[in-house]
């Protein structure tokens, strides 16, 4: 049986993309998903997602993490598939669809897409660090400069740490300068670095909010891969209207046999 995907990225953050409205795809084999994301044995990327229909929104995002296994909510990933469903046809420059998290609407501006997240009700203060669930569970953490940590051996550690058991948590190292972050990401699920990722992005910039006042918010945040841009509404302690733009590039389309 023959498969078409397409490969596309977010800011460096790439991604396998099928389009499985048949639903040929097996979605319960997790080592076919794993084999297709190796870098030296297959297509290469950080996740795959499979679309298919979806009885109320325009369609349905199932994401999985490299290591082969269904993840939360991937933001990059969100952004990406918008452009993909645009590109067959499915979509104009706006839609909303349904992923792991419940429903995303998504507007379309060139190479630009435009992912709406779900409000934040809830940031942790730690003694080290900051722990917010965008979608996905993130500890950020300062650092005067996170590109130049080894983030894959202190990421993986602190993502193990048992105060993040079960699930463990996807860290974030970011320096602050005004209105721009610059982030360097560690995922769980991928077990390595990121050159970007939308989750932490967003809980990023909803971190820096913390201890400032109500009010609208606006962040440009630079990863390793590129710039994302988060805005948002800070009300006390809940974040609504939250944003995440930036490019979702189509790199190549390609078949493999199963």
């Amino acid at each position: 049986m023959t498969i078409h995907f397409s490969k596309y990225h977010g800011a460096g953050n790439d991604f396998i993309i099928i389009d499985d409205r048949n639903e040929i795809f097996d979605i319960s084999n997790n080592n076919l998903v794993k084999n297709l994301c190796d870098r030296r044995f297959g297509i290469g990327a950080d996740g795959l997602m499979i679309l298919r229909n979806d009885n109320l929104q325009d369609f349905r995002m199932i994401y999985f993490n490299s290591d082969g296994y269904e993840g939360t909510m991937c933001g990059n990933g969100g952004r990406c598939i918008t452009s993909f469903a645009s590109n067959l046809g499915l979509i104009s420059d706006l839609t909303f669809f349904l992923a792991s998290d419940g429903t995303h609407e998504a507007k379309i501006s060139g190479n630009i897409v435009n992912l709406k997240m779900n409000d934040i009700s809830e940031i942790i203060k730690l003694e080290d660090g900051y722990f917010i669930n965008s979608g996905s569970p993130h500890f950020i953490c300062l650092n005067e400069n996170p590109f130049k940590i080894d983030i894959n051996t202190i990421g993986k550690e602190i993502r193990n740490q048992q105060r993040f058991s079960p699930g463990g948590v996807n860290v974030n190292f970011i320096s602050i300068d005004k209105y721009a972050i610059n982030i360097a990401t560690f995922e769980r699920g991928v077990e390595a670095e990121t050159l970007s990722c939308g989750t932490g992005s967003v809980a990023a910039a909803v971190s820096v909010a913390y201890d400032k006042p109500n009010g609208d918010y606006n962040f440009n945040v630079n990863a390793k891969g590129g710039i994302l841009n988060v805005t948002y509404n800070k009300s006390e302690s809940f974040y609504s209207n939250i944003w995440l733009s930036g490019p979702a590039v189509k790199v190549f389309d390609g078949e493999f046999e199963i």
